[in-house]
C-alpha cells in the first residue's frame, strides 16, 4: 500500500513521520506578549496552526515524531530542554478546552431539543384544536402551518446533536495527539 501524497511531504526515519521545525530561538515558537511562566506559556498561533495542520497531513495513525532545530547554544539552553514539556502541557490544555467546549455544545443541543420538542408537542396540538374549532379559517391552511412550524423548530437542536459536535469531537482528539506526540530537540549545527 502506498503513502497518501500529502504523507510524503514528511520526512520518515524508523516508524516515524517526522513535523520539523527550524528556529533560531526556542521563543519563536511562543506568544510573546504572553506573560506566564515558560512552561505554561500559549504557543503562537502561527505555529499552533502548523503542527495542528501538519499532524492532519500526516495521517491520523501514522506514528510521528516532532523534531524541533535550533541552534547548538540554544538546543543546550533551559528552555529547550523543557520544550517538550510546555508543548505538551500547552495542547493538554487546548485539548481540554476542546472538549469543554463540545460538551457545552451537547448540552446546549439538548436544551435546544427539549424546547423544541415542547413547541413542537404545542403546536400539534393548538392544530389538533383548530381543527376541530368551528373558527371561520382556512384550517388546513393554518393546521399545515403549526405542522411545518412546530417541525422547524425541531432544526437546529437536532443538527446539534447530530452534526455540529463531530468536528470538535475530532479537533479534540488531533490535539490529544499534539498533547503526546514524542518531541525532540536537536541541535541545527553552531
Amino acid at each position: 500500500m502506498t503513502d497518501p501524497p500529502a504523507a510524503s511531504i514528511y520526512r520518515r526515519e524508523g516508524d516515524h513521520r517526522l513535523i520539523e521545525i527550524r528556529l533560531h530561538e526556542v521563543r519563536q515558537l511562543f506568544h510573546t506578549l504572553d506573560p506566564a511562566p515558560f512552561r505554561e506559556k500559549d504557543l503562537d498561533t502561527d505555529a499552533e496552526e502548523y503542527l495542528t495542520e501538519a499532524c492532519r497531513e500526516a495521517g491520523a495513525h501514522r506514528a510521528l515524531r516532532l523534531v524541533i532545530h535550533l541552534p547548538a547554544a540554544e538546543a543546550a539552553s533551559q528552555a529547550a530542554r523543557t520544550l517538550p514539556d510546555a508543548i505538551h502541557h500547552y495542547f493538554d490544555y487546548r485539548a481540554r478546552q476542546q472538549r469543554a467546549d463540545r460538551l457545552r455544545l451537547l448540552r446546549r443541543g439538548l436544551a435546544s431539543l427539549a424546547i423544541g420538542t415542547l413547541f413542537l408537542v404545542a403546536c400539534l396540538g393548538l392544530r389538533r384544536l383548530l381543527l376541530l374549532s368551528d373558527l371561520n379559517i382556512d384550517r388546513a391552511l393554518v393546521g399545515e402551518g403549526l405542522l411545518i412550524v412546530g417541525w422547524v423548530a425541531m432544526w437546529r437542536p437536532l443538527e446539534i446533536l447530530l452534526y455540529d459536535w463531530w468536528p470538535l469531537a475530532r479537533r479534540e482528539r488531533l490535539l490529544r495527539r499534539l498533547a503526546t506526540i514524542p518531541i525532540e530537540v536537536r541541535s541545527a549545527g553552531p
